[in-house]
Parts: structure tokens; C-alpha cells; sequence
């Protein structure tokens, strides 16, 4: 009988052990923030489009494209996510105000952003969300969808 109760005690004392290093595993998985998470859209159409869809640790870029960068004088340094592969999804996470993504199996240098709601203050009215960037001297304000 001793003998079952010491089975039962290290079984219990292995479980949670275990139970605690999977705790410390799902804490070291870097994922978008929630806020960011969702589709977004340009909210300024007319020079370049596109959309980022957000997921808890994948984020996928569409639109974009280098045919956008002829229609607005050809200068492709200002394209927003010039260097990412588009329609598909791409690994990533964000982190004191950066939204890394990895691409080619590379993480890429941290891309800064300012996120924040504007809206009025009734309870029955929905704030809106925007995402900004910097891409060059450009600015691409994005808008929750």
C-alpha cells in the first residue's frame, strides 16, 4: 500500500511539473497584441492600397504592389511593405511598438507603428482604430475594418 502511495505522489508531483513547464512554454510564444489583430485598410487609397490581416502570430499582406509605386511618380522607396512576400500568411509578433514578421525563414528589422482610436465617446458609437507607419518620408494610416 506504502508503495501505491508513493506511485501516486511522484505521478502527482511529475504532473505538475510538467504542468508548469508548458505554463513557461506558451509564455515564451511571442503573437500580435490584440488590438492589432483584425483587417486593415489603407485609409488613403488613392496614392497606394492595401490590406493587413492580423492573426494571433501570422500576419498576411495584400496589395502593395510595384505597379502602385509607377502610378505615384515611381518612387518605390516610399511603397509600404515593399520588401514582404504579399497573399500569404507570414509569421510575426509584436513588441514595444514594432511589428516584427518573418519572411524567407528571416525576421525582419522591426517596423515601428503608432496605433490609436478616435471616435466619439457615446457608449452606442464605435471608435475607430488606425494603424500608422512611416515607410521613407510617407506615411500609410491604416483603419480597422
Amino acid at each position: 500500500m506504502k508503495r501505491i502511495f508513493a506511485c501516486v505522489g511522484l505521478l502527482t508531483i511529475l504532473f505538475i511539473t510538467a504542468c508548469g513547464d508548458i505554463k513557461e512554454t506558451n509564455d515564451d510564444i511571442k503573437s500580435f497584441e490584440a488590438k492589432l489583430r483584425g483587417t486593415w485598410g489603407s485609409n488613403d487609397a488613392s496614392v497606394y492600397s492595401g490590406t493587413l490581416e492580423i492573426d494571433f502570430d501570422r500576419i498576411t499582406i495584400t496589395g502593395y504592389s510595384e505597379i502602385q509605386a509607377s502610378q505615384v511618380g515611381g518612387d518605390d522607396n516610399r511603397r509600404p511593405f515593399k520588401n514582404f512576400t504579399k497573399d500569404i500568411p507570414l509569421k510575426g509578433y509584436s513588441e514595444g511598438g514594432k511589428l516584427f514578421i518573418q519572411d524567407g525563414g528571416v525576421l525582419q528589422e522591426g517596423i515601428p507603428y503608432n496605433y490609436w482610436e478616435g471616435g466619439g465617446s457615446s457608449p452606442d458609437y464605435k471608435k475607430t482604430k488606425f494603424l500608422e507607419f512611416t515607410f521613407s518620408d510617407r506615411v500609410e494610416k491604416l483603419q480597422n475594418k
